[in-house]
């Protein structure tokens, strides 16, 4: 009898075990304040990493939407504590509450996406958002008919400005004489849901000859793009592709591989190559690039695309150089 009770006590603490490494191991994102379905970034991060790693492996990806600040680093900590993981962070405002809730749980592996945070247990995916922005910069001084286009950037920050300054440098590989006007919306994550605001800002560039505005800015962008369309001008989306929201108004958008990048966190964690430390995704490895598709295809003509197709060539094989404004906080050309 005794040794069927050690051998039940066994049995039950392997399945203990097995059901706690289970729960580990299932995966988990938490979006910004602004939603899931921001049309913009968390909404690539839903689309293409949730619901595709869904349809793909037959794993539901545990979702929580904070409804304000607090909840950032309530939400981490409340996931980590159900032993959630890996756990995505979308977007850089995670920065602070990831650190700190990566060293209360040093066992659980945390993904941050467009920051970087110094954990072993935390895997920060960064983008060459200088890079596709290079190429939607040179894509508007070919489209436009004045030399005169535009940026609407959200939040003022580093890697806004490195948004910018790619784009600039893009537009004035096309055409040195071109002008880039541009605005930031404001300095608090407020700036990234303010679609009014981008609406008077692009109104503003417009007056002033732009005909081709680039908005790096969240859901500020909407505003951007809905009033391109009212003046008949052109309009560049950022982060997912946005170019059904608009067709015919959209130039095209900066495509950041966002989802496949939460996608990739979860499929390394489960077959066991998930690493902690920084992860660089660019041009050469499908982390940016433009989108092209129905909706903007009678916008881009044969010349327009071959350009593009060889300056991304270009950047990948290093003929050009795209200043990165992150590294010294100048933007140069």
């Amino acid at each position: 009898m005794n040794k069927m009770l050690k051998i039940a006590a066994v049995a039950a603490f392997t399945l203990t075990a097995l059901q706690a490494h289970a729960k580990s191991a299932e995966p988990a994102v938490i979006y910004d304040t602004a939603g899931k379905f921001d049309k913009s970034f968390s909404e690539a991060v839903f689309r293409d990493g949730v619901e595709a790693y869904k349809k793909e492996k037959h794993i539901t990806v545990k979702e929580f939407e904070p409804q304000n600040e607090a909840q950032r680093e309530q939400g981490l900590r409340r996931l980590a504590s159900r032993g959630y993981s890996p756990i995505v962070a979308v977007g850089f405002n995670f920065s602070s509450s990831v650190e700190k809730v990566a060293t209360e749980f040093p066992d659980i592996k945390f993904t941050i996406i467009d920051s970087v945070v110094d954990k072993p247990n935390v895997q920060s995916v960064v983008f060459k958002e200088n890079e596709g922005s290079f190429l939607v910069g040179a894509l508007a001084a070919q489209a436009s008919k004045t030399g005169k286009v535009g940026f609407v950037g959200g939040m003022d920050i580093p890697l806004i400005r490195k948004f910018e300054c790619g784009y600039e440098q893009g537009a004035k590989y096309i055409n040195p004489k071109a002008e880039v006007l541009q605005n930031m919306t404001g300095s608090t994550p407020a700036a990234f849901a303010d679609p009014a605001k981008g609406a008077e800002l692009a109104k503003t560039q417009f007056s002033q000859g732009v005909d081709v505005i680039y908005a790096a800015a969240g859901g500020t962008g909407l505003g951007v793009y809905q009033a391109a369309k009212d003046a008949g001008k052109l309009a560049i989306g950022v982060d997912s592709n946005q170019n059904h929201l608009h067709p015919g108004t959209m130039l095209t958008s900066m495509v950041k591989s966002v989802g496949l990048a939460a996608f990739n966190s979860w499929d390394a964690a489960a077959n066991g190559s998930w690493k902690g430390g920084v992860v660089t995704l660019g041009l050469a490895e499908g982390g940016v690039n433009w989108a092209l598709d129905e909706n903007n295809a009678k916008l881009i003509t044969p010349e327009m695309k071959a350009k593009m197709d060889e300056i991304k060539q270009e950047i990948i094989a290093g003929k050009i150089r795209v200043h990165d404004y992150m590294s010294d906080n100048t933007c140069k050309y």
